[in-house]
């Protein structure tokens, strides 16, 4: 996506505005924001061009559907096109019209098996667009910047974490001073256990909650009438599993069970939480009307939490989205990178979509181990079913660094990307401050120049970019690279 602007001397100020879709399809439903984007380029013409998003407003928000899965349990994609195309007609919208946008496939979804296949069918309905099947933790990072748990600890210089509470999970996200420090995720959600609405019969047990409730000798059966007070035993020990999950109890004999891929690490207080997801409109609001109505205990677990130590012996930060945390949209820019990138084949090229694991400033100020040992944990924020994606890495970098300093990096880069480096794809670095010829180089000589690198810099980037970099043009000498950053608030 190109911006022109009048080539005066000093800044250019193009405005642009960009019609952006977000698509998000979770375990139990799926919806649709469309926004407006108004973008400038706040560059002067001498540098690389910064274009930022200086306004958002949402056009229209879709009705939220039930995400529809077929007998084999493959998500009726059929159905998801016909919701996708009414609520494009009800919002007066072409399908041409939209320039930009984002699909997240989240939760139960993305396991599903057809969750790729979706994946293509839906990117036809906005053009070139970031489509991201996200596993547990890039899931619990994109809600909680959703949430704006990440703003609130760069702004109150704290610790949140965000839990994002849906049908099936709870994803959790834990920040410091605007860092991202953790992620984990428990199978704890509203759709876990289901009851007829009409005769309040149990439909439906998740398989660890039958587990757990056997356990803890608490009676629940299918077919068994409920009343809100029946469901009470199980629905408290749920919360006590996510009062375990954030440090405000000792982990008792069942929370490695209940942990879907890892739970956060417990080596620092936490003192602030924020919730998203469809349950945490009930944990900040009282449910009225009948607390089955949506065939779950979704709206009791909201109500158990929000009487929980959960909110009483920690900060409650609101967020500023609940149940539309994880939809996005995207807003891109391209920047031309002349002489900076090291080595690469044409054949590389494009590259599309790939994610960004942005490193915290504490990653870096270590040594060449600590880097390392960081790049290797947070790597697995990008596995879906232990399957490892493209992913390029994001550093600070240093002003001017020493020999040593350069070195340093290359071999945590080095160690830390060792999983990467074992895939056919090129090693992609990006730096903030102008060190990437250097670096690059230095990789290059750690591969024994038998990988390709592409090492970039004098970009700005965070957790939940995405990357695009085109075929090289100018004889090579420039790389055309698009940023597409999902935008929350």
């Amino acid at each position: 996506m190109e911006f022109h602007g009048n080539q005066s001397v000093g800044v250019r100020k193009v405005e642009e505005q960009l019609l952006s879709v977000g698509i998000d399809m979770g375990t139990s439903t799926t919806q649709i924001v469309l926004s407006k984007l108004h973008i400038q380029n706040m560059a002067s013409s001498f540098t690389v061009p910064r274009l930022v998003i200086t306004d958002k407003e949402v056009v229209y928000r879709s009705d939220i559907c039930f995400t529809p899965v077929m007998e084999d349990n493959r998500i009726d994609m059929q159905q998801i096109q016909v919701f996708i195309e009414e609520q494009y007609a009800k919002a007066g919208i072409r399908k041409e019209d939209i320039q930009t946008g984002a699909v997240i496939i989240t939760g139960e979804t993305a396991r599903k098996d057809n969750a790729n296949e979706a994946v293509l069918s839906l990117s036809g309905f906005a053009g070139d667009f970031v489509v991201a099947t996200a596993g547990p933790d890039l899931e619990s990072i994109i809600a909680a910047k959703g949430a704006g748990a990440h703003t609130y600890s760069k702004e109150h210089s704290t610790s949140i974490v965000n839990i994002d509470i849906g049908g099936g999970t709870s994803n959790l996200a834990l920040f410091a001073s605007g860092d991202l420090i953790d992620t984990g995720c428990l199978d704890i959600g509203g759709r876990l256990i289901k009851v007829d609405q009409a005769t309040h019969k149990v439909t439906y047990i998740a398989p660890k909650i039958k587990q757990l409730a056997e356990r803890r000798g608490i009676k629940l059966a299918l077919g068994q009438q409920v009343t809100p007070a029946d469901l009470e035993p199980i629905i408290g020990e749920m919360v006590k599993l996510l009062e375990e999950s954030v440090g405000l109890r000792q982990t008792g004999d069942f929370y490695n069970t209940i942990i879907t891929n890892k739970g956060i690490k417990l080596d620092r207080s936490i003192p602030c939480i924020s919730f998203s997801g469809g349950v945490a409109d009930y944990i900040y609001e009282e449910a009225t009307g009948d607390v089955f109505q949506y065939g779950d205990i979704g709206i009791l677990l909201g109500r158990a939490i929000a009487a929980s130590p959960l909110t009483t012996q920690m900060t409650v930060a609101r967020s500023a989205e609940t149940i539309r945390a994880t939809v996005v949209g995207a807003g891109s820019h391209t920047t031309e990178i002349s002489g900076s990138t090291i080595t690469y084949t044409e054949e590389s090229f494009p590259i599309k979509n790939i994610p960004i694991l942005k490193l915290a400033a504490a990653d870096e100020s270590g040594s060449s181990g600590t880097l390392a040992q960081a790049i290797a944990d947070k790597l697995n924020w990008f596995k879906l079913n232990n399957d490892l994606q493209r992913v390029a890495i994001a550093l600070e970098g240093k002003k001017s660094p020493s020999f040593q300093e350069v070195q340093k990096y290359a071999q945590g880069l080095y160690q830390g990307m060792s999983e990467l480096l074992e895939r056919d794809y090129p090693l992609i670095v990006i730096v903030h401050h102008d060190m990437a010829k250097v670096l690059g180089q230095t990789l290059y000589a750690l591969l024994d120049y038998k990988k390709d690198v592409v090492c970039i810099d004098s970009v700005v980037v965070d957790n939940g970019d995405y990357i695009d970099i085109g075929k090289p043009i100018a004889n090579g000498k420039v790389l055309p690279v698009v940023i597409k950053t999902l935008v929350f608030h």
